[in-house]
């Protein structure tokens, strides 16, 4: 790969353009593997929060609190949310526990197939120990200067 400038000069470079440039170009790349599903990111969200609560289900309260305060996306969640629930992929009861339906589930693990080849587009010729490094340092800088990023 050719780079943009010689290592002293990517130095000096403003990381609010590349981080900037970088979050647009992936972000673009897999919202366009979730538009082949006909799937938004916050559906493909939703629809990752409930893979795992089979049976049970989770309160659609929980769901939204969790991907609102993770995802700064604010009142956006709930109409994506009816959209799951009007298209038969998820089901809302009488105490709004949500519930992937077969369909849901289906159409989740098709998705992540899709997904997880993007994800490896994404990263194709960067070694775990770089991107784990880029992170870091990403972290580190957010960090600096009194960010919050989300992590476990």
């Amino acid at each position: 790969m050719d780079y943009s400038h010689d290592d002293a000069g990517l130095a000096r470079q403003p990381i609010g353009y590349w981080s900037w440039a970088a979050h647009e170009a992936t972000v673009t790349h897999i919202r366009s593997a979730l538009a082949e599903h006909g799937l938004t990111q916050p559906r493909w969200w939703v629809l990752n929060q409930l893979v795992d609560a089979d049976g049970a289900g989770r309160p659609r309260a929980e769901v939204v609190a969790m991907l609102r305060g993770y995802l700064h996306i604010g009142d956006a969640l709930d109409p994506e949310i009816d959209t799951l629930v009007v298209d038969g992929l998820v089901t809302q009861d009488a105490t709004t526990r949500l519930r992937l339906t077969p369909e849901g589930h289906a159409l989740r693990a098709k998705v992540y197939e899709r997904v997880s080849r993007a994800r490896s587009e994404i990263h194709a010729g960067i070694p775990d120990e770089e991107f784990v490094a880029a992170l870091k340092v990403l972290q580190r800088m957010i960090h600096n200067v009194g960010g919050k990023a989300w992590h476990h």
